[in-house]
């Protein structure tokens, strides 16, 4: 069973940048596809990005294109989200996730969750 831990959130100024990173301490199997999500208290669960092995695709949420980048290490069974030129709409808790098979950009095709990390953007 997979047990993911996010990690790289804080604060930083509209237009910085910052390297969220997904671990998977938990079990053996690698997941075909790793995602990273954000929400706020005020919005439902919004997809951002996920990476599918087998072919290496990438996949990105409409409002993160050309700004954010997911690559994934699974030798170190880590997933990473670069995230450049953020804004204030950006300010979000960000939370891994991991599917067996496909991508999916709804929270429920998902199987496994980590617990979130806390992203800022404000001056």
């Amino acid at each position: 069973q997979a047990q993911l831990v996010e990690s790289g959130g804080g604060l930083v100024q509209p237009g910085g940048s910052l390297r969220l990173s997904c671990t998977d301490s938990g079990g053996t199997r690698t997941h075909l596809v790793m995602a990273w999500f954000r929400q706020t208290p005020a919005t439902e669960r919004e997809f951002v990005a996920a990476h599918r092995l087998g072919g290496g695709s990438n996949y990105y949420g409409d409002s993160v294109k050309g700004r954010f980048t997911i690559s994934r290490d699974t030798a170190l069974r880590t997933v990473y989200l670069q995230m450049n030129d953020l804004k204030p709409e950006d300010t979000a808790v960000y939370y891994c996730a991991a599917a067996g098979q496909y991508v999916g950009s709804r929270s429920l095709d998902y199987d496994y969750w980590g617990q979130g990390t806390q992203v800022t953007v404000s001056s």
